[in-house]
């Protein structure tokens, strides 16, 4: 990218940081420098702050890694001890804030940081996902319940207009903006949501009422079709299904789809042919990515936990379970036999619950694919980050052991009532059997892509349990990482429950990093045009 690279990035609603990882991975960094990233939760802000640090030695000081090391590997420290490092931690500090963007005082802070830092007559790029929570199915299903609720006046239907204030005022040459599918269909005050941000993002100046200062209009490109929406165009001419992204079909082991919307301001170029992502030419599963992560079993809550009455309580389970299929009339012979076989051969009891800093072994967490290991992995670290099993109540043990062992017999994963018709695995739901909780527990099949990661993981574990029925347990806030795509370094701070909904609300970086390729190729092109016809100038 000549003399450009690397393009200044500036991130919004950040989250942990997926897509800035994306961006900041290709080609070693070397593309991308992410300036500034901006986001509201403080124990994100760690993860953001923490991960920049780290880019920034491997940059600028790699003799100095090893107190990026240190930290991740000593028990207790809650940061890094600077005695080489101090200046990439400073610039780490300065790159990743804390800052409510839609607040006044946010605004200025932004505002201030970006005209500092921001060099605006080179291209750069604007990234970042303004909050979902009002567009997705589930968000929009609670808002129904409440009393007195109206879109209109929910102000999360809006955040995406403070990323559209800041397009406005800098133009960005590109700008990336991804949120959860459910925005296709999100309607405020009888309108859709999404074509108006669709025209919204395609002409900033009109959308924010000032006046037309001729600095470029967007054009709205979708990733996975050669769907564009220009400044203009009528809204139902354009399919919004388009614009969904669906990660597995480009590596992630993940059936994540979301909405990824590239804007690529008119006055830059208007080449916009071309860029869809690249399809992966295998399907990676959650087996692929964790299968080899080291064996861990979940703990025991109201109860004293130790592995002996963990082990116990697992085996009453089994017991009672084959007890309940031989006494049961309906025949389930491969069910059945497969559970007797748990029964018989279980082997949990002298597993680890894992740790925030579990020590590494030889050969674990390999995947046995050169691109994935080599994105995963990394050799110099000691030890497991976030791999710790959460707490479950004996009753949802024996849920989670018959899950497991229904989906390695079926190929999938039990539904509601009609599954799970065993005598004790109904929970304490008044609606159980009316169908509304069929996927109350869910299995990560190890053969396929994992369902969607979401936020809720950090409520609870039933939507993620694990397929292998000897370690009884939801997911590990690593393991979802894994599904996520996020490197094996990538240390996730705060609570356990924050590290679950950092992940559950980032972009895969992986597929983060493609996207990248894709925005470098579109500003790659357009350099290489301009230097075309400036030599060609300069011999006339």
């Amino acid at each position: 990218m000549n003399n450009s690279k690397p393009l200044q990035v500036v991130d919004l609603f950040a989250g942990p940081g997926g897509l800035g990882e994306g961006f900041s991975s290709l080609h070693d960094g070397n593309s991308f420098n992410v300036i500034v990233s901006a986001e509201m939760d403080s124990a994100a802000r760690k993860t953001l702050r923490l991960r920049a640090y780290y880019r920034a030695l491997k940059k600028n000081n790699p003799g100095a890694l090893d107190e990026y090391y240190r930290f991740c590997e000593t028990p207790g420290l809650i940061e890094p001890k600077l005695n080489k490092s101090k200046a990439q931690w400073d610039e780490a500090d300065s790159e990743a804030r804390q800052i409510c963007l839609g607040s006044p005082e946010g605004n200025d802070e932004l505002d201030a940081i970006i005209k500092a830092k921001l060099v605006t007559e080179k291209p750069w790029v604007l990234i970042g996902g303004p909050p979902c929570q009002a567009y997705s199915i589930v968000g929009r299903a609670r808002n129904r319940g409440k009393l007195d609720y109206k879109a209109e006046d929910d102000h999360r239907h809006f955040l995406y207009k403070e990323y559209l204030r800041i397009i406005q005022k800098n133009r960005p040459a590109v700008f990336v903006m991804e949120n959860v599918k459910g925005i296709l269909s999100s309607k405020v005050g009888g309108e859709s949501i999404f074509a108006q941000i669709l025209g919204d993002l395609a002409d900033p100046d009109k959308a924010l009422g000032l006046p037309d200062e001729g600095r470029g209009r967007y054009r709205i490109c979708s990733l996975s079709t050669e769907e564009v929406y220009v400044s203009g165009q009528d809204p139902s001419t354009v399919n919004f299904k388009n614009f969904i992204v669906r990660s597995e079909e480009y590596g992630v082991p993940q059936a994540r789809h979301r909405v990824i919307l590239v804007g690529v301001n008119e006055n830059f170029t208007t080449d916009t042919d071309g860029i869809q992502l690249g399809k992966a030419s295998n399907t990676v599963t959650v087996g692929d990515v964790i299968g080899t992560l080291p064996k861990i079993r979940s703990t025991l809550t109201k109860a004293v936990d130790s592995n002996d009455s963990w082990c116990f309580e697992v085996l009453k389970h089994l017991t009672s379970l084959n007890k309940s299929l031989a006494d049961l009339i309906r025949v389930d012979p491969l069910l059945r036999a497969r559970l007797k076989i748990v029964r018989d051969s279980f082997s949990g009891g002298g597993l680890l619950s894992g740790n925030l800093r579990l020590p590494k072994r030889d050969g674990e967490g390999a995947i046995r694919n050169t691109d994935l290991d080599a994105w995963y992995k990394d050799d110099r670290l000691g030890v497991w980050l976030n791999h710790e099993a959460r707490g479950h109540m004996s009753a949802d043990l024996g849920r989670y052991i018959y899950a497991a062992v229904f989906a390695k017999v079926h190929k999938f994963s039990p539904k509601g009532h009609k599954d799970f018709d065993l005598p004790g695995l109904a929970p304490a739901h008044l609606n159980w059997e009316s169908g509304k909780f069929n996927d109350r527990f869910r299995v990560q099949l190890e053969n396929q892509p994992a369902t969607t990661v979401t936020s809720h993981i950090s409520k609870d574990g039933h939507y993620f349990i694990h397929y292998d029925p000897n370690q009884c347990r939801s997911l590990s806030v690593r393991e979802a990482a894994r599904l996520q795509t996020f490197p094996d370094n990538y240390f996730f701070l705060g609570n356990r429950t924050q590290q679950f909904h950092q992940v559950g609300n980032a972009v895969p970086p992986m597929l983060a990093r493609n996207i990248a390729a894709v925005v470098e190729k579109i500003v790659s092109r357009e350099l290489i045009r301009r230097n075309s016809r400036r030599d060609l100038f300069s011999m006339t």
